[in-house]
């Protein structure tokens, strides 16, 4: 393995090892620069994963405390854990479904296209659809996404063939059974999938895109790469003149350790990137750095979402295939006459028993959870994830009294839905009973939104300086050497699961990065 040392200059150090900061640091490292990626979790593989659901989650989800406010459900449900996200390298792709839709052409500019909707923070994005259209074709391409540019699409299990069923028969014509960066056939050095089904639990045999099986194996070999897992950052470094010099991180043994850089890429998801960016003031930055704007931390989106449940007088084994095997697009399209604005899709899911039994209705008991076990060969699954309003005081502070393993203030995520994110959560939940029904559902079970999974942002895109963090590629407002490479920089969610959009984002901030870099070098 290639070790940099500490107090070179030269290097890129990329903080966060997930589909953005672990795109950007292959991109960086095929082109030859220097890159150090610093994981604050350790460096688990497909050997190591287990399969049971809660030893699986013990193992790979981020559980360090973290503190919850506002009147959302998860508040209430989950008060520390506010989120569902991986602490391991790979990030939280080791654990994602593998949805790929991309934005329409209307996602990027939702001030424009829905107007002032009251209570929202709504910005148009710096960039347009046919910017980033090409970065699609390289991020599909790249991850090996099904439907896409000739690979051919993924097995129809008894979930999505009930999905589809129904689908039909309710008049929707946009269902098929992806796309989704899983392999149906080898590519790019990765397996056909063993449709095993349970893969947030980690995908023991790679068929799934993922950083830590795809891109930072490449960068490797690149004799570029320098990866250092359980490697906690706890600061950005910078000197008078503005720019990042650097970053102080904890390393597996607890000694605190400095990292020199010339750039510094930030890719720790929506709720510890702006955490690491609060933690990071300065008195040249007193409330935080890249925070002129004091918008950093604002306008937390974690996209609208609910579950439902079908159940049948036969078996359906919904955990039999892939765990997302499915999506219905219809409800994705611009429509304002359905009372809320933005759309939605529907897309199957499966729990296990134990997951099933924890998220259906938290703390609950009784006849509700052991009727649902009981009809759990029977049942069917889907998930409702659409966009959400942005709004300002929707955001990630630092905890005033609660601290980390390393002394360091905590994440306090504070969340309101909006009176449109209520909307669309109800419409999707009856338009979801509504395609089971369809195809002779004898119950429907319609369950709150889980901990957040697609966490967006805290740190958003803005072509002023003041509506925003950071600017078309990601580069910070106030830093020049300073970009964020992960959901943090959505100016808005759109309703497309976000992890395609992150990785053709990163891979064209690397682009960018590489240029500048070359022209400073020159």
């Amino acid at each position: 393995m290639t070790r940099f040392e500490y107090d070179d200059s030269d290097v890129v150090v990329v903080v966060g090892s997930g589909a953005g900061g672990g795109t950007v640091a292959n991109e960086l490292c095929q082109r030859g620069f220097k890159t150090v990626v610093l994981e604050a979790g350790p460096h688990l593989t497909g050997p190591d994963y287990h399969q049971d659901e809660w030893p699986a989650f013990a193992q790979m989800a981020w559980s360090d405390a973290r503190t919850t406010s506002g009147s959302w459900q998860v508040a209430k449900d989950f008060p520390n854990l506010p989120a569902w996200l991986v602490k391991a390298v790979g990030g939280t792709t080791t654990h994602w479904a593998g949805a790929c839709p991309r934005f329409k052409p209307h996602e990027f500019t939702a001030r424009s296209t829905y107007g002032d909707v009251e209570g929202a923070s709504l910005l148009d994005w710096p960039i347009a659809l046919g910017e980033l259209e090409p970065y699609y074709d390289k991020a599909e391409i790249k991850m090996g996404v099904t439907h896409r540019h000739g690979r051919p699409p993924l097995p129809a299990n008894n979930n999505y063939k009930v999905f589809a069923n129904g689908a039909e028969k309710l008049g929707y014509r946009y269902y098929s059974t992806g796309p989704y960066a899983t392999n149906a056939e080898p590519y790019d050095g990765r397996p056909a999938t063993l449709q095993d089904g349970f893969n947030f639990q980690g995908d023991k045999h790679g068929s799934k895109w993922s950083t830590l099986v795809a891109e930072l194996p490449k960068a490797e070999k690149t004799g570029n790469l320098d990866l250092r897992p359980e490697s906690h950052v706890a600061q950005i470094l910078h000197d008078a003149s503005g720019k990042a010099t650097g970053v102080l991180y904890v390393d597996r043994n607890g000694t605190l350790r400095r990292q020199r850089a010339a750039v510094v890429v930030v890719a720790g998801n929506s709720i510890e990137t702006p955490r690491l960016l609060l933690l990071s003031g300065s008195a040249q930055h007193p409330d935080g750095l890249a925070n002129s704007s004091g918008q950093v931390g604002r306008n937390y989106m974690r996209h609208t979402t609910g579950t439902v449940w079908g159940q049948f007088d036969k078996p359906v084994r919904m955990w039999r295939g892939e765990t997302m095997a499915g999506v219905i697009a219809d409800e994705s399209r611009l429509d304002t006459d359905r009372g809320f604005v933005g759309g939605y899709y529907m897309e199957t899911i499966s729990l296990g028993p134990a997951f099933l039994a924890k998220f259906i209705a938290p703390g609950r008991w009784g006849s509700h959870i052991s009727d649902l076990l009981d009809g759990y060969r029977n049942t069917a699954g889907m998930w409702i994830v659409g966009e959400d309003m942005p709004r300002a005081d929707n955001r990630v502070t630092l905890s005033g009294d609660t601290v980390d393993q390393h002394g360091l203030p905590v994440a306090n995520v504070h969340f309101d839905d909006h009176p449109n994110d209520v909307a669309m959560r109800r419409h999707g939940q009856r338009q979801g009973a509504a395609v089971y029904k369809a195809v002779g559902a004898q119950n429907t079970i319609e369950t709150p939104p889980y901990p957040s999974t697609h966490n967006l942002g805290t740190a958003r895109m803005s072509q002023r300086p003041g509506d925003g963090v950071v600017n078309r590629f990601g580069r910070a407002h106030d830093v020049p050497n300073l970009f964020i490479a992960d959901g943090s920089v959505f100016t808005t969610g759109a309703a497309a699961n976000p992890t395609l959009t992150i990785v053709a984002l990163a891979t064209r901030q690397a682009e960018y990065i590489a240029t500048e870099l070359t022209k400073t070098l020159a």
